[in-house]
C-alpha cells in the first residue's frame, strides 16, 4: 500500500514540477524583453487585394531607435512592461513614454478591438485559457489597443508566442490612411541570442456593422530588439523614476474603467485635445484631475 501511495504522489509531484517549470519559462522569457534594447522597425506592404484601380500602397517604413522596457510589475499571474523611447544625441536625450504590454496567465477577460475607437467586451471559459498567457497592448495614454491570447512554445531551442487580433491602425498609418478601419494583427514574440523579435504578418480592414471583413491588402512587419548595455538608456531610467507615481494612478483609474466589463467606446477628443496630450501636461498630476479626464474620454 506505501509503494503505490510513494508511486501516486511521486507522479503527482513530477506533473506539478513540470507544470511550475513551463510557467517558469514562461515567465523568464516574457522578461527577458525587458532592458536596454536597439530597435529596428520594418514595415513594408506586400500584397494589394483592393478594387479601386487608383489605390495606392503605403511606403516601405524603416525606422530605429533605442528603447527601454521597465519591469513594472512582477507578479505571479501577471508582467507588465513599460517601453519609453530615447532619442536625440547622447548629450540632449530626450524621453518619450511609448507603449506597454501587460502579461496575464490564465485570463479570461478580454476587450477586442471592433473598429472606429470601440472595443468589445468578452468573457472566455477558463477551459479556453488554460495555461495560455493573455499579451494585453495599450497606447501611449494606457488606453487600450489590443490583445490575445496564447501559449508560449519552448521547443528546438526556440521559446515564442503567437496571436492574431484585430487591432487600430498603427501610428505610421492613421494620420495617413482612412481606406481601412482594422488592423488584423498576426503577432509573434520571439526570444533570441541578441534580444528579442516582434514579427507580424498583418492585414488591412475594412469592417462595417452588419457586413463582413475585407481584406484591401496585407503587410508584413518585422522588429528586431538588440539587447544593449542598461547604461544607455539611463536618461529613460531617470524618467521613469520621476514619473511612475503619475502613471500608477493613471493606469489604476483605467484598471476601474475595465473593470466595469461592458463594452468600451473612447472620444477620438476632448476641448479639441487627444487624451495623451491631457494626461502628458505637467499640469495634470493629481488623482481627481486624471479621473475626470479619463473619464471625458469614455462614451457613456
Amino acid at each position: 500500500m506505501r509503494t503505490f501511495l510513494s508511486v501516486i504522489l511521486a507522479f503527482s509531484l513530477g506533473v506539478f514540477t513540470h507544470a511550475q517549470s513551463k510557467k517558469a519559462k514562461d515567465k523568464n522569457a516574457i522578461k527577458s524583453m525587458c532592458g536596454c534594447f536597439e530597435v529596428t522597425f520594418n514595415f513594408a506592404e506586400t500584397f494589394n487585394y483592393s478594387d479601386n484601380p487608383n489605390y495606392k500602397p503605403s511606403k516601405t517604413k524603416i525606422a530605429k531607435g533605442l528603447e527601454w522596457a521597465e519591469l513594472v510589475t512582477d507578479e505571479n499571474n501577471k508582467i507588465s512592461i513599460q517601453h519609453l523611447l530615447v532619442v536625440g544625441p547622447s548629450k540632449k536625450q530626450m524621453v518619450v513614454k511609448h507603449w506597454r504590454q501587460d502579461w496575464l496567465y490564465q485570463n479570461t477577460d478580454f476587450y477586442m478591438y471592433n473598429g472606429d475607437n470601440e472595443w468589445l467586451y468578452k468573457q472566455e471559459p477558463k477551459s479556453a485559457v488554460k495555461k495560455q498567457w493573455t499579451q494585453k497592448v495599450y497606447q501611449v495614454d494606457d488606453s487600450p489597443r489590443y490583445e490575445g491570447s496564447g501559449s508560449w512554445v519552448h521547443v528546438d531551442g526556440k521559446s515564442y508566442w503567437e496571436n492574431t487580433t484585430s487591432a487600430p491602425l498603427p501610428r505610421r498609418e492613421y494620420t495617413k490612411r482612412s481606406d481601412y478601419n482594422v488592423t488584423l494583427r498576426g503577432n509573434r514574440h520571439e526570444i533570441t541570442d541578441f534580444g528579442w523579435i516582434h514579427d507580424q504578418d498583418n492585414a488591412k480592414i475594412v469592417r462595417e456593422k452588419g457586413k463582413k471583413d475585407i481584406t484591401i491588402a496585407k503587410e508584413k512587419g518585422y522588429n528586431t530588439y538588440v539587447k544593449v548595455d542598461d547604461n544607455k538608456c539611463k536618461a529613460a531610467q531617470d524618467w521613469w523614476k520621476k514619473e511612475h507615481d503619475k502613471w500608477s494612478v493613471i493606469r489604476a483609474k483605467w484598471d476601474n474603467v475595465y473593470a466595469r466589463k461592458i463594452d468600451l467606446r473612447l472620444e477620438k477628443k476632448v476641448d479639441n485635445k487627444v487624451l495623451y496630450k491631457h494626461l502628458f501636461s505637467e499640469k495634470i498630476s493629481k488623482e481627481k484631475d486624471i479621473n475626470n479626464i479619463i473619464e471625458a474620454f469614455v462614451i457613456k
